[in-house]
């Protein structure tokens, strides 16, 4: 029996020890000189969307993981590890039904926002038949609403109760905005309300998909993703889609705005996807992913660009897919989602690192 609690023993050491190995071994290419101190906070299933809190310390993420019973993206919530060898503990905060998105932590640091399938049906909701679209599309559920919880689960308010999809909402730094999209219109566009729900407003107004906005530090501007079909061929492929909850992301722009969603110009002008846009710690530049130098549309990599358009810089350098980039309200960290150091296989996770300007 000795024999058999010692191996276990060893066999348990020798575990930890190759997943410390992998967590702390090199993560970043050469060529990522803005990156230091990587780590993987994830291992295994779709983990994406992690942002951070007010108080730099803790993220959210959705998750889909089946191997851990979690068959379609929940919300988990987790403090950042603050020691070498820490291993990134987290928990489920979303309700555990029907699919949940665009998690952002509160100002008060007890609740976070995100939107839910819940209300319209306890089950996952049904993903496109791409073979039968023929087409990269995602889908845009009607069952979506946002809801704000405290981190324990308990949902505390309902935020939005209109007919459609409203989601990807983020807060402003300020603490008193939330900016989100929603079909409410029967097109896809940015709104403001008020941090308790009140007070909504439209700021796009132009066909085409508008969405994943958030503000700047100081809260006077967002950037957001957006799709503009020009011909009469693309807008009615589009409105097709959308009438059966679809979008096709393959053609996006990053855009910039002040608050309420005057003086909106396009900053990007590359072509391909752009896509999952935030500001840098000073507000003059934009990160972002894109598949724009590629051209079969992948891989995806990360970008710095100046509101301006001007001064386009890729700093990540993974040769399939990063995305989903924000700083720290600091600016002395960034998180993102990534395929690299996956084995080869298709599992996406979360990594934090140090900025280097």
């Amino acid at each position: 029996m000795r024999s058999k609690k010692l191996l276990f023993s060893v066999l348990a050491t020798a575990a930890t020890l190759a997943t410390y190995a992998q967590e702390t071994k090199s993560l970043a290419y050469p060529d990522e000189k803005h990156f230091k101190n990587m780590r993987q906070l994830t291992f295994g299933g779709d983990n994406a969307e992690a942002y951070f809190g007010f108080d730099n310390e803790h993220i959210t993420f959705q998750r889909t993981a089946p191997a851990d019973g979690t068959p379609c993206d929940q919300i988990f919530y987790g403090t950042l590890p603050k020691k070498a060898g820490e291993k990134f503990k987290y928990k489920l905060v979303s309700t555990g039904k029907g699919r949940t998105t665009c998690a952002y932590l509160m100002p008060d640091k007890k609740h976070f926002l995100y939107a839910s399938t819940h209300l319209a049906s306890e089950a996952c909701p049904p993903t496109p038949d791409r073979s039968v679209i023929k087409k990269y599309v995602w889908p845009i559920y009607d069952g979506y609403d946002i809801f704000v919880a405290d981190l324990n689960g308990k949902i505390t308010k309902r935020l939005t109760n209109t007919p459609g999809y409203d989601a990807e909402g983020t807060v402003s730094p300020k603490g008193d905005k939330i900016v989100f999209t929603s079909m409410r219109n029967g097109d896809i566009d940015i709104y403001t309300m008020n941090i308790d729900g009140t007070n909504v407003k439209q700021i796009t107004n132009t066909t085409g998909y508008d969405g994943g906005a958030c503000f700047s530090p100081d809260g006077k501007k967002i950037v957001w993703r957006a799709s503009r079909p020009q011909t009469d061929e693309e807008v009615k492929e589009y409105k097709e889609l959308l009438a059966q909850g679809l979008v096709m992301p393959t053609k996006m722009e990053v855009f910039v705005a002040n608050a309420d969603g005057s003086d909106a110009h396009q900053v990007t002008k590359l072509g391909k996807a752009n896509w999952a846009p935030s500001f840098t710690p000073d507000g003059k530049h934009i990160i972002f992913a894109s598949d724009y130098e590629y051209e079969r549309g992948f891989p995806f990599n990360l970008y710095i660009v100046g509101i301006d358009g001007t001064g386009l810089e890729r700093i990540s350098h993974d040769n399939s897919f990063d995305a989903f980039p924000m700083f720290s309200p600091d600016g002395k960290k960034l998180i993102f989602s990534s395929n690299r150091n996956n084995g080869g296989g298709h599992d996406t996770n979360v990594f934090v690192c140090d900025w280097v300007n």
